[in-house]
């Protein structure tokens, strides 16, 4: 019994990621913003508060494992398009949002939460047998 309900479970989890994300070619990150080097970058105790801070502002749209939901058409966190990005460029992403995409800006958070969740993301992996 516990091995169907963890087979449904894993099938639950991929019918709701966004396997098909295509990311936003106008959403760039300027060249200043995107060279920016995340201060925290070399204090990996601060990885945990970046995850309070995604739990509680972006699991409603991009899931428990960053996978992105279908139905909100959130993007898939775990993939090489957005894991390849810099520091910088998703630091400026979280800040700024897309509206367009309907990614809600979150400058309302001090700018060093925003760093933290930025290397929180760095933790988002794919599945295994994602690519």
């Amino acid at each position: 019994m516990k091995r169907i309900t963890v087979i449904f479970a894993l099938a639950g989890a991929m019918w709701c990621q966004n396997l098909s994300y295509e990311p936003d070619p106008n959403w760039q990150a300027p060249a200043e913003a995107a060279t920016k080097a995340n201060p925290l970058a070399k204090k990996a105790g601060v990885v945990g508060g970046g995850k309070k801070l995604f739990l509680r502002n972006c699991v409603e749209c991009h899931g428990g494992d960053g996978g992105g939901l279908r139905e909100k058409h959130s993007a898939d966190l775990q993939l090489p398009v957005v894991q390849a990005q810099s520091d910088g460029a998703l630091f400026w992403k979280i800040t700024n949002g897309n509206p367009d995409r309907g990614m809600p800006s979150f400058s309302r958070l001090p700018e060093l939460q925003r760093w933290q969740l930025v290397l929180y993301l760095r933790t988002l992996t794919a599945s295994s047998g994602r690519e």
